[in-house]
């Protein structure tokens, strides 16, 4: 496991990796990786025929990405693939219920699971949320708050440099219109240093419940536990 360790410190502890560095290095990983890089067109197609503006693929999606190359593994299975989008103006569960049957067409041999982000303040009584981004500063694992997608290109100017996108590789049906957008709203470096850190937003016992039902510790036993912040 010290090979393992020594890896991952060549992201953490060296101090001239920047968040810009470490942003560019996850968006080279996820361009890198043909399921992941197929699993966002096919969220793109979804978000264009059913009216998402904001969405992206949170969540395990993109952390387990980088704790599997930190540890130099085969990439893990990706055992569920979690579309998050925003849409106040119909929050019923019929519509997620659509979008998802819509990507099961498409792709009925991936792990689908969609859910609008406008309602899930209910089930998590809190007050309603503003955007993809503010519901993600309220998960249980603050690395767990993590979403990549691809947006479309400003040609009239260069968004497409700006801090925390990349232009998109490899994309069949829009190789030049399209880059790839990074949501972190708890930034990238707790996740490289293999931290597993609760959301002090979150009460402890979710936090708890979810670090002994999932599994992360015994697939990566040098994640640093972290129950306070």
């Amino acid at each position: 496991m010290s090979h393992v360790l020594n890896g991952a410190m060549n992201y953490v502890m060296d101090k001239a990796m920047s968040e810009a560095e470490l942003k560019h290095q996850l968006l080279e990983w996820i361009t890198q990786d043909c399921e992941r890089v197929r699993a966002l067109e096919l969220a793109l197609q979804c978000a264009r025929l059913h009216s998402m503006p904001q969405w992206c693929l949170a969540a395990g999606f993109v952390r387990n990405l980088v704790w599997d190359r930190l540890y130099g593994f085969e990439l893990s299975p990706l055992n569920d693939i979690d579309l998050i989008y925003f849409c106040p103006l119909d929050i019923s569960p019929e519509r997620d219920l659509v979008i998802e049957t819509y990507l099961n067409q498409l792709a009925p041999e991936l792990p689908w699971s969609v859910k609008n982000q406008a309602r899930m303040h209910v089930r998590n009584q809190d007050m309603a949320y503003t955007s993809c981004v503010d519901a993600m500063a309220y998960w249980p694992e603050l690395e767990t708050a993590i979403g990549v997608s691809y947006q479309a290109v400003d040609t009239e100017s260069d968004n497409q440099t700006k801090t925390g996108t990349q232009t998109c590789v490899g994309m069949k049906n829009y190789p030049a219109s399209y880059y790839i957008e990074l949501v972190a709203p708890f930034g990238l470096n707790s996740l490289f240093a293999l931290k597993l850190s609760a959301n002090p937003k979150r009460s402890l016992s979710v936090f708890d419940h979810r670090v002994a039902t999932k599994g992360w510790l015994t697939r990566y036993p040098l994640l640093e536990c972290c129950r306070t912040s």
